[in-house]
């Protein structure tokens, strides 16, 4: 949250800010700052699941390929589902552009110094997307591998991506964020031929060690037939929302972990 990282977040009722070491006053204050922000994320969530739509929190450090993995994806989707995208970066509306290109809805949001999105701008985007003719929502979080995991969205699924180009040792150095994931993603494995000090085993093994059993794929999003297994993860994914199961992210923004499927 902002308080380890140290970012400057714009939505004063959502964060805390400071310069000094936490006290229990601090504590006490983002305590119910994250409370405040699953209130607005179980709302965000009421309003996906009413429509049958499905929500993915896409999350990775900054160059990990998500970007280019949902342009991908519209393309092997090839017009089977109705599509949007939220795309959560400091600046620019270059992602957003990109998602537009292939005919898709995308909404930008710009965070300034905030190094995660919350529920708040979710819901705000919300406003300008088209619930009740979509199929899937992918959520594209600004690219950081420590405070996206700790701010539930209003979600259904976390997805996160580990690009062969980073180190194994990942899931090991960023725990909260790996255990959070319903799915792991190793992306770029076409460069595997060219890279020679990634062992996507030992990715693996790093990631399970976390006690975390969510699936892993291996995939690139430069050769089509890879996405085969993501794409069919995305069928049985929408297809639990469309029975009426109740989905979650593995993990909610006060740490305790729980199954993608809650009661």
């Amino acid at each position: 949250m902002c308080l380890t990282c140290g970012c400057a977040a714009p939505h004063d009722h959502l964060h805390a800010v400071s310069d000094q070491r936490p006290t229990q006053e601090t504590i006490d204050v983002l305590g119910r700052l994250l409370d405040a922000n699953d209130h607005e994320a179980a709302h965000n969530r009421d309003h996906f699941d009413a429509r049958g739509v499905l929500a993915i929190n896409l999350m990775s450090s900054p160059g990990a390929g998500k970007t280019r993995l949902l342009e991908a994806t519209i393309d092997a989707l090839a017009g089977r589902y109705r599509i949007a995208v939220i795309e959560g970066d400091l600046e620019t509306e270059n992602d957003a552009q990109r998602i537009r290109a292939k005919g898709v809805p995308a909404v930008q949001i710009t965070t300034g110094t905030a190094c995660h999105l919350d529920a708040h701008m979710v819901h705000s985007a919300l406003h300008v997307v088209d619930l009740d003719h979509l199929d899937l929502l992918f959520i594209e979080n600004v690219g950081n591998l420590v405070c996206p995991a700790s701010f539930d969205l209003g979600h259904h699924l976390n997805v996160t991506l580990l690009s062969v180009t980073e180190g194994a040792d990942k899931p090991a150095k960023y725990p909260v964020m790996f255990r959070a994931a319903d799915l792991l993603l190793l992306t770029k494995t076409d460069l595997l031929g060219a890279i020679d000090d990634f062992d996507p085993q030992a990715a693996v093994g790093h990631f399970r060690a976390l006690a975390n059993p969510a699936p892993v794929l291996q995939l690139s999003a430069r050769r089509g037939e890879s996405l085969t297994p993501w794409i069919e993860w995305l069928d049985s994914q929408l297809a639990r929302q469309r029975s009426g199961e109740r989905l979650r992210p593995y993990m909610q923004s006060d740490g305790r972990t729980r199954h993608a499927a809650a009661a």
